[in-house]
C-alpha cells in the first residue's frame, strides 16, 4: 500500500481492499490483467490529485475535518495527526472555534506545520461554551487571532468565510467589513486563498464571480446534486426532499461546477457521504448502500 500512502489515501479506502470490485471502480482498475480494489483506489487517487490544484496548493484526496477531535485529550489528537501523516494526509479543515480542539490539533502540528495544509475558517466565534457563526468584524478578528495562537502558526493557508448560504447574508459579507478583513489578512500574508463555504449554488455563484475568492468549499454528493437550490440546509438531510421525482443534476449547481472550473476557482468538497446515510442502506435516498469510493469517486 506504498504508492497509496504516498497518494494521500487513507484507511477508509484500506478496509474495502478486499471487497469485489463495483462497477465504478472497475473503471478506474487497471485493464492490464485481473483488476484490483488496490488498482482501483490508486487510479482514482491519482485522478482526484490532478483535480486538486487550482491554487497551487498540493494536497491529498482525503482530508481531515475538525469533529472527529471534539472531546479527545490532546494525545489522542496527536495520535490520529501522527496516523494521517502516516498515511500520506495533508490537509485539515478547521472550522471549530472551540479553544480545546484548536490548541490540541496546534500540538499535534507543532513542529511539523509545513508538512500540512490548513483550512482555518474565518466568522466562527466561542460563546457559552458553543460554537456561533458570526458577521461582527470584531468578534471575526478576534476568532482569527485566536486561531492563529492556538494552532501555533502565523498563517493558514485558506481562509475560509463560515457558511454563506442565503442571499442576504452574501451581501453581509461582500458588501461590507468581513470580505475586507480576508482581504487585508490576505495582505498581511496571514491567509494565502481566500475561500468562502455554502451548500446553496446560486450564493456560492455569486460568490465566484466577485472574483474574490479562491476556493471554495461546497457540499457534493450524488443525493444533494439532485436537489435545486435552496437557503435553508436542513432541507439537503430532509428525506422528504428526495420522496418526489427527481431526474439527473440540478441546473444551477452543474453551472456553478463549471463556472469554477472555468474560472479556475479550486472546489474541495464536504458532505461526500451526506452525513454517513450514503453509506447505510437503510438512510440513503436511493435505498442502497454505497462504498466511499464510489462517493469520493463521484465528487
Amino acid at each position: 500500500c506504498k504508492e497509496l500512502h504516498d497518494l494521500g489515501f487513507d484507511e477508509v479506502a484500506f478496509s474495502y481492499l478486499q471487497q469485489p470490485l463495483s462497477d465504478t471502480e472497475v473503471k478506474y482498475a487497471s485493464q492490464s490483467g485481473t483488476p484490483s480494489r488496490t488498482d482501483a483506489v490508486v487510479s482514482l487517487a491519482k485522478y482526484l490529485r490532478a483535480n486538486l490544484t487550482a491554487t497551487g496548493l498540493r494536497v491529498s484526496a482525503v482530508a481531515l475535518g475538525c469533529e472527529g477531535f471534539m472531546h479527545k485529550r490532546a494525545e489522542e489528537v496527536k495520535a490520529d495527526f501522527d496516523f494521517a501523516i502516516g498515511h500520506g494526509i495533508n490537509f485539515v479543515d478547521i472550522y471549530s472555534s472551540n479553544p480545546d480542539l484548536r490548541d490540541h490539533i496546534g500540538q499535534a502540528l507543532e513542529g511539523r506545520r509545513d508538512r500540512f495544509v490548513i483550512q482555518g475558517h474565518l466568522c466562527t466565534t466561542w460563546e457559552n461554551d458553543q460554537y456561533l457563526r458570526t458577521r461582527d468584524p470584531k468578534k471575526t478578528i478576534e476568532s482569527f487571532d485566536s486561531l492563529l495562537k492556538q494552532l501555533r502558526t502565523d498563517h493558514v493557508d485558506v481562509g475560509m468565510i463560515h457558511y454563506v448560504d442565503a442571499e442576504k447574508d452574501f451581501h453581509t459579507v461582500f458588501d461590507h467589513e468581513i470580505i475586507e478583513i480576508a482581504q487585508r489578512l490576505k495582505a498581511e500574508g496571514k491567509i494565502r486563498h481566500i475561500g468562502m463555504s455554502s451548500h446553496n449554488p446560486l450564493v456560492a455563484s455569486m460568490a465566484v464571480k466577485t472574483g474574490l475568492i479562491d476556493v471554495l468549499l461546497f457540499s457534493i454528493n450524488p443525493c444533494y446534486d439532485l436537489l435545486p437550490p435552496n437557503e435553508d440546509v436542513d432541507v439537503l438531510f430532509d428525506q422528504q426532499s428526495y420522496a418526489g421525482a427527481l431526474h439527473n443534476i440540478d441546473p444551477a449547481r452543474e453551472q456553478l461546477y463549471a463556472l469554477c472550473e472555468r474560472e479556475g476557482v479550486a472546489i474541495d468538497v464536504m458532505k461526500v457521504f451526506g452525513g454517513g446515510d450514503l453509506l447505510d442502506q437503510e438512510n440513503s435516498p436511493f435505498g442502497c448502500a454505497f462504498t466511499p469510493v464510489q462517493a469520493i469517486d463521484y465528487a
